[in-house]
């Protein structure tokens, strides 16, 4: 099972969801996808919460009140870090994450610890929390499904955008072949037979140079 919440701190409002358990949490890390950001209490166990980001943004400058969200929500579905004030949560993107077989159900590592960023919370905000609560909805996705569709449509659409790309890089070709053509073959008109007949001199009147005097 997975939550659902809704944030409506943002516009449009962010999608945030959390596992229910640490063998929920192993399908969570197993099948993220790229524009998932994911957060946990710092040194205490939690849950893990997940904010899914829309495309064009990026992790590294989500909107404050969307990463309060987040917090205020991960240190609430924490038993031990619930109780206590002044918690650190921490959060990076999904790709950063790292698990391999040593590992605990639900346990992991990073990448790149510097990809790492923490949001210090104070205190338990109910405001935040209940309002978030009161949007949860409980769901049995086929997270595999998911993201298989996911990366279909990204695989659609980086086609499209190589092809359109590919059809772009010839045009540009074709025009800069034709200005090319057009400046080697500018004063070609200018020395044609009829051109060079009309410029001439040998059939005009005798008396033409008079129209000068």
């Amino acid at each position: 099972m997975v939550y659902y919440f809704t944030s409506n701190v943002v516009e449009p409002s962010a999608f945030i969801y959390v596992g229910k358990d640490k063998f929920e949490n192993e399908d969570l890390i197993k099948y993220g996808l790229e524009k998932d950001v994911w957060f946990h209490v710092d040194n205490l166990s939690s849950a893990h919460v997940y904010v899914r980001l829309r495309d064009g943004e990026s992790w590294d400058n989500i909107p404050e009140q969307l990463v309060v969200d987040c917090a205020q929500l991960t240190k609430a579905n924490s038993i031990e870090g619930n109780k206590k004030d002044n918690v650190t949560v921490i959060y990076t993107p999904w790709s950063n994450l790292m698990k391999d077989g040593s590992m605990a159900a639900g346990q992991v590592s990073f990448h790149n610890q510097k990809l790492v960023r923490k949001a210090f919370v104070a205190q338990r905000e109910n405001v935040i929390v209940n309002r978030l609560n009161k949007t949860r909805v409980e769901k049995f996705p086929d997270l595999r499904a998911e993201k298989e569709e996911y990366l279909k449509v990204q695989r659609r659409e980086d086609r499209k955008a190589r092809e359109e790309k590919k059809t772009q890089e010839k045009q540009e070709k074709r025009e800069r072949e034709q200005m090319k053509w057009q400046k080697d073959h500018a004063y070609d008109d200018m020395f044609n037979d009829e051109n060079m007949h009309a410029s001439s001199n040998q059939d005009r009147d005798p008396d033409f140079l008079d129209d000068f005097m």
